[in-house]
């Protein structure tokens, strides 16, 4: 890499967050900003990983700061950025990144200056994704009526084509092309516009529910799979990079992760708070900021054995199982597009963004 390539990954302590991750999003195959001091000597990597725990710590995109991140990376299994310097062997640079589990090496220096970033990539192919996905597109949709009387609300048209053909783009670009797709209402609109999937890039397989089974139940009707499994609702319009979700899901060993979204509301009146008959203090019109379920899920092959077969049960059923068995069900905040289509103001959000570009198609 040249001087200027280096230069547009640097970040400062006093870098919004949001230009973070406009770095990180624009450094093309490193995938990471480089937090330097003055000198340029380098003080911290940032990735998108560090980013999205930064947002479950409740940090802003617009008022947070890089600094901001190196309290949560103190906690981390590498608190300290993993570097390398400038003339070690190949060997010992594969070595690095696979006992410390990283895919990326900055190489220093005498002065701790990065000279040059090494990717895991360069020494080991990487292999596809390996994942297969299942999209729930079984429900009435009756939140949508009149729209979905004869048409299954993942059929519903978003800029002349049915959300879930955007849902199969998506995964297709993203190396995932073995799909199952969970059907009840209508199925043959879905069928007969997607068929086999060949003419969208991607294998299909249908699977029928005779009686609505939840939104989890139809995974009691594949059989388990041989890796993690993503799973997610027929009606989400997103961006969510899934190949970053599936790294988050591996850095973090978890049984099952969950795509979270921020949601921020505003409470229109003045909230009291009392103890006992004392009003303590009074807020007026406060936002409140929760992390909501955003219907997409990676699951690993262990967690089928809580799965009932051909029963109705829901995503939600699934996670608090998994909670009460002690197994490691963590959260995937989302910092990309994500609207959820099943009411009517939604829905019509959807077709506006893509309109004037505020979804970005691919």
């Amino acid at each position: 890499m040249n001087r200027a390539a280096f230069e547009r990954l640097f970040v400062r302590e006093s870098t919004p967050l949001r230009d973070v991750i406009e770095v990180i999003n624009h450094a093309g195959r490193i995938s990471l900003a480089l937090l330097v001091d003055s000198q340029e000597q380098l003080i911290a990597t940032l990735t998108d990983g560090d980013l999205r725990r930064g947002l479950l710590a409740g940090l802003s995109l617009d008022e947070g700061t890089a600094a901001d991140l190196l309290p949560i990376k103190a906690a981390m299994p590498n608190p300290h950025a993993v570097t390398a310097p400038v003339g070690t062997s190949p060997e010992s640079l594969l070595r690095i990144m696979q006992e410390a589990k990283v895919r990326q090496l900055p190489l220093l220096n005498e002065a701790g200056k990065v000279v040059d970033i090494v990717l895991l990539a360069d020494f080991i192919p990487p292999a596809d994704l390996g994942l297969q996905a299942l999209i729930m597109a079984g429900g009435f949709g009756t939140r949508l009526l009149p729209l979905t009387e004869d048409t299954p609300k993942p059929m519903l048209p978003v800029g002349g084509r049915p959300v879930m053909e955007w849902i199969v783009e998506q995964l297709r670009l993203s190396g995932i092309r073995r799909l199952n797709i969970s059907t009840h209402y209508k199925p043959e609109k879905i069928q007969e516009h997607f068929g086999t999937g060949r003419d969208f890039g991607v294998e299909l397989n249908y699977v029928n529910e005779d009686l609505p089974l939840g939104t989890g139940g139809a995974l009691g009707l594949l059989p388990p799979p041989e890796g993690p499994f993503l799973v997610m609702n027929g009606d989400v319009f997103t961006k969510v990079n899934f190949q970053k979700m599936l790294e988050y899901h591996q850095e973090h060993e978890a049984d099952m992760t969950v795509a979270v979204n921020l949601h921020e509301f505003q409470i229109p009146f003045g909230v009291v708070e009392c103890d006992g008959a004392r009003i303590r203090s009074l807020k007026e019109k406060p936002r409140s900021r929760v992390l909501i379920n955003a219907g997409i899920y990676l699951i690993q092959p262990s967690v089928y054995e809580f799965i009932p077969q051909g029963q109705r049960f829901n995503m939600t059923d699934l996670i608090q199982w998994l909670l009460e068995a002690g197994r490691t069900v963590v959260s995937f905040p989302i910092r990309e597009y994500w609207l959820d289509i099943g009411q009517h103001a939604d829905y019509q959000k959807a077709r506006k963004d893509l309109e004037d570009g505020t979804y970005d198609a691919p």
